[in-house]
């Protein structure tokens, strides 16, 4: 039994905890301010207690703190006395009970999940009564506690939350008039939740909830206005209530009716909605849990996270309703900073593809895609944020190759919505995709939109679609053609939740975008991305190190200054040289950071653009790598590896490399091209162990996929150096193949493959090459096909590779299959590649095995024949059980008995019109003896017409035992069997014939023994 509590004490506790947890800190306290109140009124009347209490808080602001929590924690714990605490609170507070205010706040944000049951009621109380009594800040609170109702839920719970807060709200709608925030965030809350409330039995509270709204939009719109364009999508979603209904087409035809100053739905269309209308939709727990996957979490371990989030939020019938908010949170909510961007951390379009696979309505994935793309609709480069379009385009970019289903519906969408979405405003729609797509070019998000709109995965149908709504971006880059449109509605209102910001990739640390701040493209300094080159766009911009320079100590300050100033390449190298060496004589290591930021900066141009020659000479490799950024290499080459100056100056180029990723491959380009690096690349390996990386595979494979992003070119002739001076970091995983074979077209394939055969290049070697085939599996179809390529120009043996038979599927990897049927054509059949040809599974739809076998039948039929008979024998010889539990045990196909008949069944079936004598052969008709001798009556029965050739051979070679078995043969058995005669020759032909004959029969009468032992003794 629970102890009893202690007399004094309040009975229960605030939050919901077990034996094994930890006292709450928060609970605590309230406890011991609860202590103290009691300590101070206990015994005493109403009267006493309450001068006590104002004489105590009178002392002090701890003291007032003290009584206030103590207070408030009785009335969230004793109901009882919740009306009497109330007042005594309401009398002694000095502070407008602004330190009961924090502490609700925070329990909100905190700790409501943990909330004892009687402490929600309660707390829900104490802000009733805070409304009630017009408290400066209630407002605030209110909201706090609205964000609790959670979208897609109706447990009882969630129900009754709803309901309390829609209650005060009606109760005090004269109060809540007189805040135009809380209007707008209880408008766009209750029109999210009557989507949710559609149920017969909620009908009562749906219709409280539809007559709140409507009242409010009618009365307060321009208050409700500045949800922006949010708030036309969450009325779309509830237009068809009848109330609603009315609203809606006064707000499409008839927009002077609500308000003087509202000139039409593309000016609502035309604002963006704020982050606070959007976060306010996820309760706190939702959205710490989504902002520590945005923040924390690296890609490819998220499924965990995944998973608790969609046990939690995600697993009923009515959440499919919330996966909108959770769209439009990440879309206009979570906007991380460059160096989040370009880390290993989970992206935005990740979380966001997730969410749509786990859609099982229609409805729920039409509303997902429209939440995904609604700032498209009317995007405006200079008011929107690139931050809010990026992961719909990259939704698209990456699933394309894992999930091609998910791209094409998504591109089919965005054609559709432009015409469907609102048909009087087409043109405008069009107008504000045309710009998103072009503003995604601009920003780089991705380069080209060709490989996207115009790819082979997609229909016919899709892309033809794609190519006349975006004929602009669906052939090779060009200058798109603006769009043609009237001038919008002008806007008479001014949206206070749209401001400025100053750009969304250059934040330094990773934060939300601010409520208060958007793009805003300065007059006179907008740029045409179009026409230039990545490298051109900032060509001239001038550098500014002033932050950093100011922190160097002279003669290091001079000269970094400068390198600044000089524009002549060689002049640069000189001032380069005279930096180096002052590292190397006197150098504050505490300098190292504020000197590579320098450096970087100043550098920044010389990262720009191809770094290999477009004629590759010696001249002109030279001359490529005489840049000021060189002369650290150089320095390095030059230098031992046990002196002390060489730590330094490797630090200073391991410093630099955090400022500036591209060092990496650029230093592999200056140890492949330089005379002066000549066999020096082992200076690559002492740089990745001096980099924070610290470790060799991790910094090379990092390097080579920012040279396979920037420059294939380069990746192509670094490739053969690679492989040759790293062959543990490159050879044992497919890491490397697959970043080279992503990217190389038909012509760069076709010089690798030169590499390899003039001993330049090994890609493979036998020991992993199996291994790096299964990864390969996975990849695009010219992926595949490319490294089989490069692997059948190595002189690796088949042999090593024939396994991979065991992971293929005849639907899923046909470029595997093809390629390997191709080479088993010219090989000889050995014993371990007929068992794993014999070992796939049967399918009427896959040839691979007959077709082969039919090969080998042709022109091995000697070999193949003495295989399938070892075969053959070998598993009819194994116990069935051994057998059944083998081919159980295991993914991977297993040999058995059933499947080789099986294959010889659809190879006798194949060759049956054609003249072809493989199942005259000895081996072939002494191993169906063998099999059909000891095989149940079911396979018999089966393989009836293929053990019937084994018949006709003992036909031909026992005349006594063939008569006597003769009239019990049936046409049917004889089907498909070679002519007798041919079977006399053959076994006539040749006395050696018949001794093998004999020697290798003599097991044969002993697996008949249970039929025919008789008839076998009288025959011999």
């Amino acid at each position: 039994m629970e102890p009893s509590p202690a007399k004094g004490k309040p009975q229960g506790r605030l939050l919901v905890s077990t034996t094994l947890d930890a006292k709450d800190e928060l609970e605590e306290r309230f406890e011991r301010c609860v202590g103290i109140v009691t300590s101070m009124t206990n015994a005493l009347s109403e009267r006493e207690a309450n001068d006590a209490l104002t004489a105590h808080v009178c002392k002090g602001p701890q003291q007032h703190e003290e009584v206030c929590l103590g207070l408030f924690t009785v009335i969230l714990t004793e109901p009882s006395q919740a009306q009497r605490c109330y007042r005594d609170l309401a009398l002694i507070n000095r502070d407008g009970m602004n330190v009961v205010l924090m502490k609700i706040n925070q329990i909100l944000m905190e700790k409501f999940l943990k909330l004892q049951d009687v402490c929600r009621t309660q707390l829900v109380w104490v802000v009733r009564e805070l409304v009630k009594s017009g408290v400066i800040g209630a407002d605030g609170v209110l909201m706090t506690l609205m964000k609790q109702i959670a979208g897609g839920d109706i447990s009882s719970k969630n129900l009754w939350l709803a309901e309390s807060v829609l209650d005060i709200l009606l109760d005090q709608k004269e109060w809540v008039l007189k805040s135009g925030m809380l209007v707008a965030m209880s408008v766009y809350t209750y029109l999210r939740l009557m989507v949710d409330h559609g149920t017969p039995n909620l009908a009562i509270f749906r219709q409280k909830e539809v007559d709140f709204c409507i009242s409010l939009l009618r009365e307060k719109f321009m208050d409700c206005y500045v949800i922006g364009r949010d708030l036309v999508r969450l009325l779309q979603n509830v237009a068809r209530i009848p109330e609603m209904e009315l609203l809606w087409k006064d707000l499409l035809h008839k927009p002077q009716t609500l308000s003087p100053q509202f000139t039409g739905v593309l000016q609502l269309l035309s604002s963006r909605t704020s982050r606070k209308f959007l976060a306010c939709r996820l309760t706190p727990d939702m959205e710490t849990k989504l902002l520590f996957m945005t923040s924390r979490v690296r890609f490819g371990q998220q499924k965990r996270y995944q998973d608790w989030f969609q046990r939690q939020y995600l697993s009923t019938a009515e959440s499919q309703s919330l996966r909108c908010d959770l769209i439009r949170y990440i879309c206009g909510v979570v906007h991380p900073s460059n160096e989040v961007l370009s880390s290993d951390i989970l992206p935005r379009w990740a979380i966001i593809g997730w969410l749509l696979t786990t859609c099982t309505s229609n409805v729920a994935a039409s509303n997902a895609k429209l939440a995904l793309f609604y700032d498209w609709l009317f995007f405006s480069p200079e008011k929107d944020s690139i931050m809010n379009i990026e992961p719909a385009i990259l939704v698209m970019h990456h699933s394309m190759k894992p999930h091609p289903a998910i791209t094409a519906t998504l591109l089919d969408f965005m054609c559709r919505i432009i015409p469907h979405f609102f048909p009087p405003l087409e043109t405008q729609v069009r107008q504000g995709v045309f710009n998103s797509l072009t503003f995604i070019m601009e920003k780089r998000v991705l380069a080209h939109l060709a490989p996207l709109f115009d790819n082979p995965k997609l229909d016919r149908e899709l892309r033809s679609m794609l190519r006349d709504r975006f004929p602009e971006f669906c052939s090779s880059p060009s200058p798109p053609t603006e769009v043609k449109m009237e001038d919008p509605v002008p806007l008479d209102v001014d949206n206070h939740v749209l401001d400025k910001e100053d750009g969304c990739y250059d934040h330094p640390e990773a934060a939300f975008s601010d409520d208060e701040e958007e793009i805003n493209n300065k007059a006179g300094k907008k740029r045409d991305f179009r026409f230039l080159p990545i490298k051109e766009e900032y060509i001239d911009e001038p550098v500014d190190i002033t932050p950093y320079v100011d922190q160097l100590e002279d003669p290091l300050k001079e000269k970094v200054l400068q390198l600044q100033k000089e524009s002549d390449m060689e002049v640069q190298c000189e001032v380069m040289q005279e930096i180096v060496d002052l590292i190397l004589e006197d150098f504050d290591s505490e300098q190292m950071s504020t000197l590579a930021s320098c450096l970087a900066e100043l550098f920044k141009g010389h990262f720009r653009g191809d770094v290999l020659p477009d004629e590759i000479t010696e001249e002109s490799l030279e001359e490529s790598v005489s840049k000021p950024v060189c002369l650290v290499f150089r320095n390095l080459c030059q230098m031992q590896e046990d002196n002390s100056s060489f730590s330094v100056l490797l630090d200073m180029l391991a410093e630099l490399y955090q400022k500036q990723p591209k060092i990496g491959y650029h230093l592999l380009y200056y140890l492949k091209a330089s005379k002066a690096a000549a066999g020096k690349m082992n200076l690559y390996e002492a740089f990745a162990q001096a980099t924070a990386l610290g470790d060799l595979h991790t910094c090379l494979m990092m390097d080579m996929k920012a040279c396979q992003e920037d420059d294939v070119r380069l990746l192509c002739y670094l490739t053969p150096s690679i492989y040759s001076e790293f062959p543990d970091e490159t050879l044992r995983s497919g890491e490397l193949l697959n970043m080279i074979v992503a990217v190389i077209d038909s012509t760069q394939l076709q010089e690798l493959m030169c590499h390899v055969m003039m001993g330049n290049l090994v890609m493979f070697r036998k020991d992993s090459v199996l291994n790096i085939l299964i990864q390969s599996l996975d990849w695009e179809t010219f992926e595949q096909y490319s490294t089989w390529q490069l692997f059948l120009a190595h002189s690796i043996p088949l042999e090593t590779i024939i396994p991979i038979l065991q992971h293929l599927k005849y639907k899923e990897h046909p470029e595997a299959l093809s390629c390997l049927l191709l080479q088993l054509r010219r090989e000889k059949p050995m014993e371990e590649m007929v068992k794993m040809v014999l070992s796939r599974p049967c399918h009427h739809e896959d040839q691979f095995t007959t077709s082969i076998l039919r090969h080998w039948a042709a022109k091995h039929d000697d070999l193949l024949g003495e295989h399938i008979k070892a075969l053959l024998i070998k598993n009819n010889n194994l116990p069935r059980k051994r057998q059944s539990l083998r081919s159980s045990s295991s993914k991977l196909a297993q040999l058995t008995l059933e499947q080789m008949l099986e294959h010889l069944d659809n190879l006798r079936l194949n060759l049956i019109n054609i003249k072809n004598n493989f199942f005259t052969q000895t081996p072939i008709l002494q191993a169906l003896q063998h099999v059909q001798a000891s095989c149940d009556e079911a396979h018999k029965m089966r393989f009836s017409d293929l053990f019937a050739l084994a018949e006709e051979y003992e036909d031909s070679t026992k005349p006594p035992k063939s008569r006597r078995k003769a009239p019990a043969s049936s046409p049917r058995s004889r089907k498909g069997a070679a002519p007798p005669t041919n079977n006399e020759e053959d076994s006539a032909s040749s006395s050696a014939s018949e001794e093998e004959e004999e020697v290798s029969k003599p097991k044969a009468p002993k697996r008949k023994r249970k039929g025919s032992s008789a008839v076998g003794s009288d025959s011999d």
